[in-house]
C-alpha cells in the first residue's frame, strides 16, 4: 500500500487555480487577464484557459476594454454569478429571516417572518424553518437561478453534522435540523448546513459591515440570547468542538436572575433583550411569554427617547453588565472592534456609553488603540447573510458549480 504524500491530481490543481482566479477577480474587479497572471504567478496561457472555463460556468464575464495602460487596450473581467444564488436562514426566538445573495454579493431576496420559537416544540419549529427554506428555494428557481447551497443559523450549540445539541432559548436539545431541512427540500442537489448564528453573523460583518476586512472582529448577537462570533487574525475562531463564543453564559452575578441554561446570573439573563424588556416594561410581566419582541423594543426606545428615568436607569445598568462581558472578550482576544447586533442596534444610543465606560475601566491594555464598540449597520438578517456567504466561501475555495 502506498504511503506518504501523493502527487496532486491534475483536476485538483485546476480546481485550485480556478479558485485562485475567481478570488482575485472578486477582490480586484475590474481586472485583466494580464493583471491576474502578473499577480498570481500563473502563466498567461493558463490564465486564459482558466478564465474561459469560468466564463463558460457564468462565474465571470467580460465588461469591455480599458485604455489606461501601455500597449493595446485590455478586456476587463468582473464577477458574473447571476445564474446562481446562495441562501441563508436565521432562527431567533421571535422571527425567522431568509436571505439569498448571488455570487457577486448582491441581495436577491430578504424576508423576515414572525416565528413563535418560544412557544413551539422542536418539531413544529423545524417544520416552519424547512417551509421557509422551501419557499426561498422556489423563489430563486423561479428567477432561473441555481441554488448553490443553504445554511441555517441557530442560537445554540451546533455539531459539525448539523445537529442542534442545545438551544436553551428555543427549548431544543439534540434536534437534527440539517436532516429535517434536507428531507423537507426533497434531498436537493445542493449542500444544506446548520451553524451557530453568531458564527455566521460575524462572517457577514467581516464581508459587508462597516469594518469589513478587519482581521480581529467580534460580533455580539442582541437577541434573547447573547452569543459572540469571533474573527481572530483573519480567521473564524471555531474552537475544539465548534462551540466558542458562548459569552451569554458567563456568570456576571452569582445571585442574579435565573437563566434558560439552568444557571443564575448569566450575562444574557441580565442583558439579553428579554431581560431589558422585563426591566423597562415590568407591567408586561403578567402577559405571559412574548412571541414578538419588536413592539416591546420599540416601546423601550420610545420611553428612552422621552427621558423616562426608569428606562434610562435600566438601560444604563444593562449597558454596564454588557460592558463587563465585552471587557472579558477584549482582554482575552484583543479585537479591533466589537459590533453589537440584533435588538442592541436600536438601543445603542443608550447602551454604548455605559459599555464603553465599563470597558475603559476594566481593560488591561493601554487605552490608545483599544477595541472600539459600535452598533452594526447590518439589519436583523446578519446571520442569514452570513449563512449565504459561507456558501460563497466554498465556491471561492474551489467548490465550483458544475457545467
Amino acid at each position: 500500500m502506498q504511503r506518504g504524500p501523493q502527487p496532486a491530481d491534475f483536476a485538483d490543481v485546476r480546481a485550485t487555480n480556478l479558485a485562485v482566479v475567481l478570488r482575485y477577480v472578486r477582490n480586484h474587479a475590474p481586472c485583466s487577464r494580464a493583471e491576474i497572471a502578473a499577480t498570481t504567478g500563473l502563466n498567461k496561457a493558463t490564465v486564459s484557459s482558466l478564465v474561459a472555463d469560468l466564463i463558460e460556468r457564468r462565474l465571470l464575464r467580460e465588461t469591455g476594454l480599458t485604455e489606461h495602460r501601455i500597449g493595446r487596450p485590455a478586456t476587463m473581467l468582473v464577477l458574473d454569478g447571476s445564474p446562481y444564488a446562495a441562501i441563508g436562514i436565521e432562527v431567533n426566538a421571535d422571527y425567522l429571516t431568509a436571505v439569498a445573495i448571488d455570487l457577486a454579493g448582491q441581495q436577491v431576496l430578504s424576508w423576515r417572518r414572525s416565528f413563535a420559537g418560544l412557544a413551539s416544540s422542536p418539531a413544529q419549529a423545524a417544520t416552519a424553518i424547512a417551509a421557509l427554506g422551501r419557499r426561498a428555494v422556489n423563489r430563486v428557481l423561479k428567477e432561473d437561478r441555481r441554488v448553490l447551497g443553504l445554511t441555517v443559523g441557530v442560537p445554540g450549540l451546533v455539531s459539525p453534522d448539523g445537529v442542534v445539541i442545545m438551544a436553551p432559548n428555543l427549548g431544543w436539545q439534540d434536534v437534527n435540523l440539517r436532516d429535517i431541512v434536507n428531507r423537507a427540500l426533497g434531498e436537493p442537489g445542493f449542500p444544506v448546513a446548520v451553524d451557530n448564528d453568531a458564527n455566521l453573523a460575524v462572517l457577514a460583518e467581516s464581508r459587508y459591515g462597516a469594518f469589513a476586512g478587519s482581521q480581529n472582529l467580534i460580533y455580539l448577537t442582541g437577541e434573547v440570547g447573547i452569543g459572540a462570533g469571533i474573527i481572530s487574525d483573519g480567521r473564524p475562531l471555531r474552537g475544539h468542538r465548534g462551540f466558542p463564543g458562548e459569552i451569554g453564559h458567563i456568570t456576571i452575578d452569582p445571585q442574579g436572575p435565573p437563566c434558560a441554561c439552568g444557571r443564575r446570573g448569566c450575562l444574557e439573563a441580565i442583558a439579553g433583550i428579554s431581560a431589558i424588556i422585563a426591566r423597562v416594561l415590568p407591567d408586561l410581566a403578567g402577559d405571559g411569554d412574548l412571541t414578538d419582541l419588536q413592539p416591546e423594543v420599540d416601546e423601550v426606545v420610545r420611553r428612552a427617547r422621552a427621558g423616562d428615568p426608569a428606562a434610562l436607569r435600566a438601560l444604563d445598568e444593562v449597558g454596564r453588565a454588557l460592558g463587563q462581558g465585552v471587557s472579558i472578550l477584549a482582554n482575552l482576544l484583543d479585537p479591533e472592534v466589537v459590533v453589537l447586533g440584533g435588538y442592541f442596534v436600536p438601543l445603542a444610543p443608550w447602551l454604548l456609553p455605559p459599555v464603553e465606560a465599563e470597558l475603559k475601566a476594566r481593560r488591561i491594555g493601554p487605552e490608545q488603540g483599544g477595541a472600539q464598540v459600535v452598533a452594526s449597520i447590518l439589519d436583523h438578517g446578519a446571520a442569514a447573510t452570513g449563512g449565504a456567504a459561507t456558501v460563497l466561501d466554498h465556491v471561492d475555495a474551489g467548490r465550483l458549480p458544475r457545467l
